[in-house]
């Protein structure tokens, strides 16, 4: 009975930690936190975005707007690797979107609904996080952390040549990134360093091959824990680069883009949590000045 008790209250803890989206805005406190060793967490997450969005200059769009919702499952579990601390992460998202615009002189709007392009995700912490039992979690204190991660987009998503705007993007994509976490007190400071890659999407619009270049990010996280299991975050990144070209042909459409936010999550009883999100374009150059709301709901065992 006493195990029992002690799984349920580590569950209750760590079910605040899981992300509340499927990394759509890069802005994820806590990512590097860890683990006990066996954990299961099924996460659903609804989440809507609206705003102005920015095409290259040189491609004849005005006064463009959009509204996407989007509905995430995410499957997670922790991991023993080489005796650290470790999880994997599966995503599968949902997507309705409404993209309007003035396309040469001419309103023009589009509607899209289907499965987004699938993500998963390995992460490891390098350095003080090692793998543990539910016993074991009960007495670790987060102090500093260092992590790695990899995620994979595999072109598994909604795609049709025929269309300019589509929900898949008919390609791989690859995230490597290192994460850092230090602890001050009730202060948690979060910083991640990431590269994007891409392969080449052969079948771009106008049976044309599309490429991009890589894209760099950073993000930068800063936590305040109430209680064990009930914390606000502020969150912020800045992404640079993912210029693309059609046929080696190259756009004007570098990006230098900026994000900030805030997280909140709270327990609700010892098998569930919820979590919600607010993050806004404070830079953009090309891309989307959206706003972004979601809202998450966690369940462990």
């Amino acid at each position: 009975m006493r195990l029992i008790t002690l799984r349920f209250a580590i569950i209750f803890l760590l079910l605040t930690l899981l992300p509340v989206t499927a990394r759509s805005q890069e802005l994820d406190p806590g990512a590097y936190w860890a683990l006990p060793n066996g954990l299961n967490v099924v996460t659903t997450v609804a989440g809507v975005s609206f705003g102005d969005v920015s095409f290259d200059p040189s491609l004849p769009v005005e006064e463009a707007s959009a509204r996407i919702g989007q509905g995430v499952f995410v499957f997670t579990r922790a991991l023993d690797i080489a005796g650290r601390s470790s999880n994997i992460a599966v995503q599968l998202p949902i997507i309705k979107g409404h993209l309007e615009g003035i396309l040469r002189g001419v309103p023009q709007e589009a509607n899209r609904i289907g499965l987004a392009d699938p993500r998963i995700r390995f992460a490891v912490n390098l350095y003080g996080a090692p793998s543990m039992t539910s016993q074991e979690f009960v007495k670790y204190r987060l102090k500093t952390v260092i992590g790695a991660s990899v995620t994979v987009v595999p072109p598994l998503g909604n795609y049709d040549d025929s269309r300019l705007i589509n929900i898949g993007s008919n390609r791989w994509a690859a995230k490597p990134e290192l994460g850092f976490s230090q602890a001050f007190g009730p202060w948690v400071f979060d910083t991640m360093l990431g590269l994007w890659l891409f392969t080449d999407n052969d079948r771009y619009y106008g049976n044309v091959t599309k490429s991009q270049d890589p894209i760099y990010s950073t993000q930068f996280h800063l936590t305040y824990r109430f209680r064990q299991n009930i914390w606000l975050a502020g969150d912020a990144n800045f992404y640079v680069g993912g210029r693309t070209a059609v046929d080696g042909d190259q756009n004007k459409d570098n990006f230098k883009n900026s994000r900030v936010g805030a997280t909140f999550s709270a327990g609700i009883n010892r098998h569930s949590a919820f979590r919600a999100s607010l993050s806004f374009g404070a830079f953009t150059t090309i891309g989307g000045d959206f706003v972004s709301v979601a809202f998450g709901y966690n369940y462990a065992w």
